[in-house]
């Protein structure tokens, strides 16, 4: 993914959300851009309408912290935004290169050390995975495979969350707040491709929905990030109905770039009860001289 590109359409996205009300500006009349003009992004951030436009066009190599800083208070940018402005500044001058995930060995699959999984199947009350910043599942515990029995049902989902998703027409009965789960997907991998502009499995991954969802083409053209760490969801799963999970994503120290998202319900709730119920139904399955499941 070209950088300057990046830069360029990501500033110029945040520069179009915020209206001169909010940056405490008058509104004035005559506007022809949406949101701040360039000249009160620069005064904002107290540097000269050059030097910013240099900035919106892409040129962040050797650009400062104080600058950079400067940029994000004035464009308003939430905690997930800052880091990837940071990481499109790092990409842009190089020094990213001690800052990107591992790559893994092309040809052959990851797979994770026996104490992880020993701590995944330990985990019997909610689903848990481990994942990459592209959506990949490359782990998951028994509970999690029956949870997400449609992802991993399909071949075609490869079991990645985003191509589930926008590729996956039961992604839609999963995910009662489907437009929700697509926000987030893309800002996901919206922030994945600030953190590891060279990754060309996230390139190729991306490009796939772009071409077959206008649904995936609109978010990714937001420019919007988020970071996956703590929240509630809904799902409706097809065996047991009606499910809100609190989530916690938590980053793995040894292994960079990966982190496990585990779910759990309230106590005492309705959800709790059917993941309880699924939990059941998975061991019965499990138990069954016929049933076979996907290796995490």
């Amino acid at each position: 993914m070209d950088n300057r590109e990046e830069v360029r359409e990501f500033l110029t996205s945040r520069r179009a959300k915020i209206t001169p009300g909010q940056a405490g500006l008058p509104a004035g009349s005559r506007r022809r851009v949406p949101g701040l003009r360039r000249s009160e992004v620069a005064a904002l951030a107290d540097m000269s309408v050059e030097y910013y436009a240099k900035l919106e066009r892409g040129s962040l190599a050797g650009v400062s912290p104080a600058v950079l800083e400067a940029v994000a208070r004035a464009l308003r940018l939430d905690d997930a935004e800052r880091a990837h402005l940071l990481h499109l500044a790092q990409a842009a001058d190089g020094s990213d290169a001690l800052t990107r995930p591992r790559r893994r060995t092309t040809g052959r699959q990851w797979t994770p050390h026996r104490s992880l999984q020993w701590t995944l199947d330990a985990i019997t009350a909610g689903p848990a995975v481990v994942v990459n910043g592209r959506t990949d599942v490359l782990a998951a515990n028994p509970l999690a495979r029956a949870f997400y029995t449609d992802l991993f049902a399909a071949p075609g989902n490869q079991r990645n969350l985003a191509r589930f998703q926008f590729l996956d027409p039961a992604s839609r009965r999963f995910y009662p707040d489907w437009d929700l789960f697509a926000d987030m997907a893309v800002a996901i991998l919206r922030r994945e491709a600030g953190r590891d502009p060279h990754d060309k499995a996230l390139h190729d991954l991306v490009g796939e929905p772009s071409t077959r969802c206008e649904g995936f083409r609109t978010r990714w053209g937001a420019h919007d990030v988020r970071r996956h760490g703590t929240g509630t969801k809904r799902f409706r799963h097809p065996a047991v109905g009606d499910l809100t999970l609190a989530y916690e994503a938590l980053d793995l120290a040894a292994e960079p770039g990966l982190s496990m998202t585990v779910y759990t319900a309230e106590p005492g709730s309705p959800s709790e009860e059917g993941l309880r119920l699924l939990a059941s139904l998975a061991a019965t399955e499990h138990a069954s001289p016929a049933a076979g499941h996907p290796a995490g």
